[in-house]
């Protein structure tokens, strides 16, 4: 079998689930960090593995860019390759699809990219997109899609489902089977009706798992939680669901209440290069004059290298001096948050308490997250763990 996903506890729509896969155990629901070339930038996959990663995200067009599908699979796969043992998930490349419009060509038959680095052209079918993520060893395989940006003219987005559809078929048809596992994405922006025809069309395919992309494109948080609401619940129940893109610990703990059981996202690492650390309390802006003096620890309940040796006096000079082991720091205590959060997720699940947990959880970390002001000073809500 390609996966196994076995579902241990439901307090509602929220779902406590078990994925074995070839490469390991991934307890759900899950945050996958985001390791665009293989690896999160500033951590080796020790580190990582430290953390309590059990799986992690690579992206199938920026790895043909560099080094090359070729090379990867000749050196043994992506596994061997990176180092990291655990899950892979790769990226279709379809997010690219939106992000480098501009160094695009995007037909039915699939898309032409003009490299970013150098300006070499690249084909991605839906068909090779299959082939080569079976080549690079992974875990789990992304079908191709078209990702529309936010906002879109429903014309375009109509398109996109369209489109998407057609190319889904072609990789259920190319794709062979185990040892990994395929998964389909639904499509359709923030038009319900649109939305539901996209999920019609794969579920009718029987892919091993669904995501639902387009929801972190620059809408606004009430949409995205509509799109989940609409659709989450309607892909079957004895498979995985994926809510890609997404994104701060509020959207996170939102979608699992509506059925979702993974998630990935960049603001764990990226947020840590600009000095934002996430805690307990909420979200932290180490460059604030507030952490000059202050001599505690980002979260008293955190084990992170971070939070076991260094200040939050020290990390603010680091970050104000630019220093490049302030980045990392954070980014090892940023991932160990959310992994630590999802396990607190999981730990609610099964307590039946999540329903009242996410209320608290909106207030500390909601679209912008508190306040600097308002934990300043304050480490009451520090020291309490979510469930």
């Amino acid at each position: 079998m390609p996966l196994d996903f076995a579902l241990l506890a439901t307090t509602g729509r929220a779902r406590r689930g078990r994925l074995r896969l070839p490469h390991g155990v991934v307890e759900t629901p899950a945050f996958m960090p985001v390791g665009t070339l293989g690896a999160v930038k500033g951590l080796g996959p020790e580190e990582l593995e430290a953390a309590g990663a059990e799986i992690q995200l690579a992206n199938l067009y920026h790895l043909s860019v560099r080094p090359g599908i070729d090379v990867i699979e000749r050196l043994g796969g992506l596994h061997a390759f990176t180092g990291w043992r655990r899950p892979h998930l790769t990226d279709s490349g379809g997010f690219q699809v939106m992000s480098l419009a501009g160094l695009r060509r995007i037909d039915d038959q699939g898309v032409t990219f003009r490299s970013h680095l150098d300006g070499d052209l690249l084909r991605f079918t839906p068909a090779q997109v299959v082939r080569d993520q079976r080549r690079l060893g992974v875990d789990i395989a992304m079908a191709l899609d078209e990702c529309p940006p936010w906002p879109a003219e429903r014309r375009a987005v109509e398109e996109a489902v369209r489109r998407t559809g057609m190319w889904a078929r072609q990789a259920r048809e190319a794709w062979p089977g185990g040892p990994g596992a395929l998964f389909g994405i639904v499509q359709g922006g923030v038009h319900e009706d649109l939305r539901r025809r996209s999920l019609g069309e794969l579920v009718g395919l029987e892919f091993d798992g669904y995501a639902i992309g387009g929801v972190s494109v620059g809408e606004p948080g009430p949409e995205r939680r509509r799109v989940v609401d609409w659709v989450a619940p309607e892909l079957p129940a004895g498979k995985p669901r994926y809510l890609m893109g997404v994104g701060t610990p509020a959207d996170l703990a939102q979608a699992v209440l509506r059925g979702v059981d993974l998630f990935d996202c960049v603001l764990p690492s990226r947020n840590a290069r600009h000095g934002v650390a996430y805690a307990r309390e909420g979200v932290l802006r180490l460059k604030n004059s507030r952490f000059r003096d202050d001599g505690g620890p980002l979260d008293p309940d955190c084990r992170c290298a971070a939070c076991r040796r260094v200040s939050r006096a020290f990390l603010h000079h680091l970050v104000r001096a630019g220093e490049l082991s302030a980045a990392v720091l954070l980014t090892q205590h940023n991932l160990r948050f959310y992994l630590d959060f999802m396990a607190d997720l999981r730990k609610a699940i099964e307590s039946g308490s999540i329903a009242d947990l996410a209320p608290e959880i909106d207030r500390r970390f909601g679209e912008a997250g508190p306040s600097e002001e308002s934990t300043a000073g304050s480490r009451s809500a520090a020291t309490q763990p979510f469930p």
